[in-house]
């Protein structure tokens, strides 16, 4: 295959077909002009989440000002943060409106997720994510609903509504066609409505790494031949939601939906920083780049991306390799419906924990400052 040279690896993989987006949100990063600089670079989007807030607030100053302001004190902790949060949001999506406008609504998103403790909970999270939209008023914004079954209605419903949603914690290619299915549904309501659905955006966040290290424990456990599967499964299984991608966004369905002006749901692939040193450290970069893609990648992976990464076209249309391997990982023993149900509770929990975490750290921050919460 032929590998691209341009002048960042951004603009490489956008020539194709594949946008970068960055796993990361800092107000410092937007004030200072960094921000800016990136998109310059060919950066189009922008994910957070409660770990990201949580390093963020923790690790700098950026936000002590904020926390003296009158409005934000007389606030909860927790509405403290929703405040601060939408504000970073509002900013980083102003930054990117550019993009979003000279792509005609393609791209330029910015992502903010609705509350972990709601992924369990189909109606707040549906609520939420109508909130959270009105709150931010942003075109280019994407609300963040957990693919769980609890939440492949929330997410129907708010697309049908014309909410642009960013669905998160895939792990599994069932997961992914039921979120899909919920995206092609929504616009065929709408079109049923004579609504427009060109302005009407969706992404689908498979994540990737933490697969491997989930299957890759189970391997070490099982021992012998079973261990020549190490570090496979994670690419194995996204390439098998890209095959199905190409399958439901095609065809007399799709095509109808299509003239009526919509554009497909993109898979994004997410957790995609290596957890394992014994890979390299930009494998899920390298192994995942395609058409109607995006990758969102923390800053650090993104820099060694651009120091080494080879661009080249590794997603094809079919994935018979991926699934001989996928079938190979079920013939060692591992039952990979478990593996993915054990990543999304986890992946709950984990935010969840930061979100906890977070507000304990606002409140240390506003008692430090003299300026605790009068709510």
């Amino acid at each position: 295959m032929t590998t691209v040279h341009t002048t960042s690896k951004m603009m490489a993989l956008l020539a194709l077909g594949q946008s970068v987006w960055l796993d990361y949100l800092r107000r410092d990063m937007i004030q200072s002009g960094d921000l800016a600089a990136r998109v310059a670079d060919g950066l189009r989007g922008m994910t957070s989440n409660p770990s990201i807030f949580e390093s963020a607030i923790a690790g700098s100053k950026d936000y002590d000002a904020a926390f003296g302001r009158p409005e934000i004190r007389a606030k909860s902790d927790a509405d403290a943060f929703e405040a601060i949060a939408v504000e970073d949001v509002q900013m980083a999506a102003d930054v990117f409106r550019t993009v979003y406008d000279s792509t005609d609504g393609a791209d330029g998103f910015v992502s903010i997720e609705v509350s972990p403790s709601l992924a369990r909970d189909t109606q707040g999270s549906l609520n939420e994510a109508r909130r959270l939209w009105r709150e931010v008023g942003r075109p280019n914004v994407m609300i963040k609903i957990p693919g769980t079954r609890e939440g492949w209605p929330a997410i129907e419903q708010a697309l049908e509504e014309g909410i642009n949603i960013n669905i998160t914690l895939l792990f599994s290619v069932e997961h992914y066609k039921a979120v899909a299915e919920a995206y092609l549904n929504a616009m065929e309501a709408r079109i049923a409505r004579r609504q427009p659905v060109n302005r009407v955006a969706s992404v689908a966040s498979f994540f990737v790494s933490r697969v491997d290290t989930e299957v890759d424990k189970r391997l070490e456990k099982l021992g012998g031949t079973a261990t020549s599967l190490l570090g496979q499964a994670a690419i194995a299984n996204a390439k098998l939601a890209y095959e199905l991608f190409g399958e439901l966004f095609s065809g007399p369905r799709w095509t109808k939906i299509r003239d009526a002006g919509a554009r497909v749901q993109r898979p994004l692939w997410a957790s995609t920083s290596t957890k394992n040193p014994r890979y390299g450290d930009v494998r899920y970069l390298e192994g995942l780049i395609g058409p109607e893609t995006i990758n969102t990648v923390p800053p650090e992976t993104l820099q060694l991306f651009e120091e080494h990464g080879v661009v080249r076209r590794t997603l094809t249309p079919r994935a018979d390799d991926a699934r001989a391997t996928m079938h190979q990982v079920a013939d060692a023993g591992i039952d990979f419906d478990d593996v993915t149900q054990t990543l999304e509770d986890e992946g709950i929990e984990k935010f969840e924990v930061s979100l906890r975490k977070l507000l304990g750290v606002i409140a240390g921050k506003r008692q430090a400052l003299g300026v605790a919460s009068r709510a």
